[in-house]
C-alpha cells in the first residue's frame, strides 16, 4: 500500500468523511453560520473546503440533525445552523461510539508488533 499514494489518499478521505460529520455536530453545540463554522474547524486543526462543508450542512439538515434560520448579523443576511434535538442525540451517541472504537484501536495497536 505505501507504493500506491492514490489508494492511501482514498482511505484517508474515507476516514475524514466520517470524522467530519462528528466534528460538525460537535462544533454546532454552539450556533454557527457556514463561514464561522469553517473558520472554527480550521482553528481546531481541521481544514474543510467550502465545497465539502456546505453540502454536508444541507445533508445533515435534510436528515433532521440540524436546524437553520436566516439571521442578519453585522448587516448581512446569514444562515445560522444549530443542532436539533435529534442531532444532539446523534452527537452524543456518535461520541460514545468514537470513544469505544478509539479504545479498541488503541488496544489493537498495543498488542500488535
Amino acid at each position: 500500500m505505501p507504493d500506491d499514494p492514490d489508494r492511501l489518499t482514498k482511505l484517508t478521505m474515507e476516514l475524514r468523511r466520517g470524522l467530519l460529520v462528528m466534528a460538525v455536530l460537535e462544533a454546532l453545540v454552539q450556533p454557527h453560520y457556514g463561514y464561522s463554522l469553517r473558520r472554527f474547524l480550521q482553528e481546531q486543526g481541521l481544514e474543510v473546503d467550502e465545497g465539502t462543508l456546505y453540502p454536508l450542512l444541507r445533508r445533515l439538515e435534510s436528515q433532521t440533525l440540524l436546524e437553520s434560520e436566516w439571521q442578519v448579523q453585522e448587516g448581512r443576511k446569514r444562515r445560522v445552523y444549530r443542532l436539533s434535538k435529534t442531532g444532539d442525540s446523534a452527537r452524543v451517541a456518535m461520541n460514545m461510539e468514537w470513544q469505544s472504537l478509539n479504545k479498541a484501536l488503541a488496544n489493537i495497536t498495543e498488542t500488535t508488533p
